[in-house]
């Protein structure tokens, strides 16, 4: 199974999830990031956030939608507004498509632990999504059960 999460700048939230997917995930099953504006850059907040939680960061970086091209997800999971509200490429077929969406850590302002606590507080609900959504009994859910299911895990 592929999973892809999209964002806006992928540099933040869609980072964040593609690495704590991978790090929970069983072996066959894996997550990719991507972002409709990326950046072009993992936003340095978003690697110590990883490193506290301890969650490898090799080989994360910002790229586009484009470069995913050829990957026919199983799963797109926007988790910022913006990007839900675009529309999903083509490219992406029958992948079913849920939203997760998250508040930007990246735009909390205040003391520094203000805004680790920021990012740590998103490390922690997306592990649980992430969690919610690997304990799923994928073999005894159609599509239209699943789709619920990623709707229900969104709203945690």
């Amino acid at each position: 199974m592929k999973v892809l999460f999209l964002c806006t700048a992928n540099s933040c939230r869609s980072i964040l999830s593609e690495a704590l997917f991978n790090h929970l995930a069983p072996a066959g099953v894996r997550a990719y990031s991507a972002g409709s504006e990326p950046k072009g850059f993992v936003h340095p907040l978003t690697l110590d956030a990883l490193e506290r939680a301890g969650v490898a960061c090799d080989g994360l970086c910002s790229k586009p939608i484009e470069a995913h091209v050829e990957l026919q997800p199983d799963v797109v999971i926007t988790v910022c507004d913006k990007a839900a509200g675009e529309a999903c490429p083509v490219l992406f077929g029958p992948a079913l498509r849920a939203h997760w969406g998250l508040a930007d850590p990246s735009e909390v302002t205040g003391s520094d632990d203000a805004i680790a606590a920021a990012f740590d507080a998103t490390v922690a609900r997306i592990r649980s999504r992430i969690q919610a959504f690997l304990a799923l009994p994928f073999d005894q859910l159609d599509s239209a059960a699943l789709r619920a299911e990623l709707a229900r895990i969104g709203s945690l």
